[in-house]
């Protein structure tokens, strides 16, 4: 059995999916191919259930939209699923070739007029919880079983010196909204406490305010890697890390996925929704958050320092007597 996924973006909810990848390709000892936005195509390659990834040209779409169109109709799937939910997720799903009576299932949260496209929409719309498990209706609908959760990811090995002393721990300060951004100051107090190789991890826009905590911190407490990695680096660096230190961003789902433990620091977003999945990992938040607001500064800063501190220790502690 072939079956075609078509989720193009965002990098978090990339790793959402790939359990419910797992199961299918056990469930139905299945070839499974992935449509995914250019740039995350070394990525996806990393996800162990996947056999071939798609480039989606998402710059530049009218011009390469023939060459795009030839390689997705190479195979004939025998089911199509849309975890992207988009109009254009949807009619990525129309143009792949499939068998005859083959079904294209769309996901609980699709938008635009998604669903006209589909065969049908697997589940009902429930943001109520985790987007791991909104994705896994597409278990439930066809009848197969929705767990165990894993999710089977290898980043290529890296080899900074930086790794080589534990504990290692990763800072990833930074998100693409400041509304979800733990103060830089409270980060420099909390490495400040902390007996261990710290490592500074994010995007290039990310990079001064990394510095600023590098050089805040005492010399040599901190390597500063942010920029410095390419996306697969930057998983391998979070693979091998003892305990990531995060903000909701994308190295947190990166880390969460690689079976890394989080401590995630969360504000106005709702970790039920997108926190680290998983049991080894722990959330922060203030309890009064209701809801989500680009423009809510203050929610993140309600989480103390000296409770971030206190739960560093006590999950350094515990991984290091492997609890």
């Amino acid at each position: 059995m072939k079956i075609l996924i078509v989720k193009t973006s965002s990098l978090g909810d990339l790793f959402h999916a790939v359990p419910t990848v797992h199961l299918l390709k056990q469930a139905f000892d299945a070839e499974i191919n992935w449509v995914v936005n250019t740039e995350y195509t070394g990525l996806v390659e990393c996800f162990t259930d996947v056999r071939k990834v798609i480039p989606f040209p998402r710059k530049g779409l009218i011009k390469n939209m023939g060459v795009f169109k030839e390689v997705l109709q190479q195979e004939t799937y025998d089911l199509v699923i849309d975890l992207q939910g988009l109009l254009k997720s949807a009619f990525v799903c129309r143009m792949a070739k499939r068998s005859k009576g083959a079904k294209i299932l769309g996901p609980s949260f699709q938008r635009e007029g998604a669903h006209f496209l589909y065969s049908a929409v697997v589940g009902r719309k429930d943001k109520n919880r985790h987007a791991v498990n909104e994705n896994l209706d597409v278990l439930r609908y066809l009848d197969k079983s929705d767990g165990p959760v894993e999710f089977p990811i290898t980043f290529p090995a890296v080899d900074f010196p930086c790794l080589d002393q534990h504990p290692v721990v990763v800072f990833a300060p930074c998100s693409r909204h400041a509304a979800k951004n733990w103060p830089a100051k409270r980060f420099v107090e909390l490495g400040e406490k902390l007996n261990a190789q710290i490592i500074l991890v994010g995007a290039p826009d990310d990079l001064e305010t990394c510095t600023w905590i590098e050089n805040k911190l005492p010399e040599g407490a901190a390597t500063n890697l942010c920029g410095k990695t390419s996306l697969l680096e930057l998983g391998g660096v979070l693979q091998s890390a003892d305990l990531v230190v995060t903000v909701d961003s994308g190295p947190m789902h990166m880390a969460s996925a690689a079976g890394t433990p989080c401590l995630a620091i969360f504000g106005p977003t709702d970790p039920l929704r997108v926190g680290p999945f998983g049991e080894q990992h722990r959330i922060l938040r203030e309890a009064d958050v209701q809801t989500y607001s680009k423009q809510d500064m203050d929610s993140i800063r309600k989480v103390e320092v000296e409770t971030v501190i206190n739960t560093v220790k006590e999950m350094l502690s515990h991984e290091a007597m492997g609890l």
